[in-house]
């Protein structure tokens, strides 16, 4: 394939989704991400496109939000990764709330088999992955649908969270960073997951690589709020992603990264990370108890109230 072939192909992509990133990139036009690092800042001397930390975005600043259909084609493995850690961190009989998105979809799957786990969710295709869960149940907000990604928004999705306390949150966004914390390109989505970490003793971010140091416009969880982030290993050459993680780190987020080898100690986050959870430092603001899991303490409606029961049950047993 020519470079001007090569580079309207990388073009095109950048304008469907949004926001892509380099290894994915090379993945479709078939050459090594050293050439569409290069074609990248062509385009870019164009005003064509922006570069952002392992990635391509459109031009402006804040990158606007992809549709599922692009969404679930990006960073596939990175998510599948990223799911298989986070669940770890899930208990038997415990409440949670899942938001929308395709990392938490891939989360949900692998929550199925977690016997006694009760999952509130705005998301249908979380709802829809934990289905045939024998052992979960699962209960839904109300809302309007947002067809994009098929989740529930809107005043009816917030008001149902009200009341709600659950151990932890698992969130997605279109961008994360150190200044701003959580975001995303929608103001309806950004609302609803406000609602849900206010009803989470911790907040848990599924993030790939790409979404590091990238900004949209809805901040939906501030940096101090966040407990613990899940992340994949970014790429050798991606330095700002790793001075990212950095700065999350130093102010108080335990870092969790998929797919590197195993290191628990508190030692500064490389540029590229090992396998790790940074501990706190200390209590987070907005978080109960210093980010300490709590039991559900109250259940959206009559639906999720055996849900809450078996795991303040659960609680008392591990006491």
């Amino acid at each position: 394939m020519f470079a001007a072939e090569r580079r309207q192909l990388i073009l095109e992509m950048v304008r469907a989704n949004g926001a892509v990133s380099l290894r994915e990139l090379a993945r479709v036009v078939q050459t090594s991400e050293v050439t569409v690092r290069r074609d990248v800042r062509a385009l870019e001397a164009e005003g064509l496109l922006d570069r952002r930390h392992g990635g391509a975005v459109l031009p402006g600043g804040f990158t606007r939000e992809s549709g599922f259909p692009q969404k679930s084609h990006l960073a596939t493995a990175e998510k599948t990764a990223i799911a298989d850690l986070a669940a770890n961190f899930v208990e038997e009989g415990e409440a949670i709330v899942v938001g929308a998105g395709t990392t938490t979809q891939e989360l949900a799957r692998r929550l199925a088999r977690v016997p006694g786990l009760t999952v509130v969710t705005n998301s249908l295709l979380v709802a829809q992955a934990l289905a045939h869960a024998n052992r979960v149940e699962v209960v839904m907000t109300g809302g309007t649908l947002r067809g994009s990604n098929y989740a529930l928004v809107g005043s009816g999705a917030e008001q149902s969270l009200q009341g709600l306390r659950v151990s932890r949150a698992f969130l997605s966004g279109s961008g994360l960073t150190a200044e701003r914390g959580l975001s995303t390109s929608n103001m309806l989505s950004a609302s609803v997951d406000r609602a849900l970490v206010q009803a989470a003793a911790e907040v848990v971010v599924l993030a790939d690589h790409t979404k590091l140091g990238t900004d949209t416009m809805f901040q939906t969880v501030p940096t101090d709020v966040i407990t613990r982030l899940v992340t994949d290993e970014p790429p050798g050459h991606d330095d700002r992603a790793g001075t990212e993680l950095q700065a999350l780190a130093d102010q108080g987020v335990q870092i969790a990264v998929a797919g590197a080898t195993g290191n628990a100690g508190g030692d500064p986050v490389p540029a590229r990370p090992q396998r790790r959870d940074v501990p706190v430092p200390g209590p987070r603001r907005g978080v109960p108890g210093g980010g300490q899991a709590l039991r559900a303490a109250s259940v959206l409606g009559e639906a999720a109230g055996a849900g809450a029961e078996r795991a303040r049950v659960a609680d008392m047993r591990r006491r």
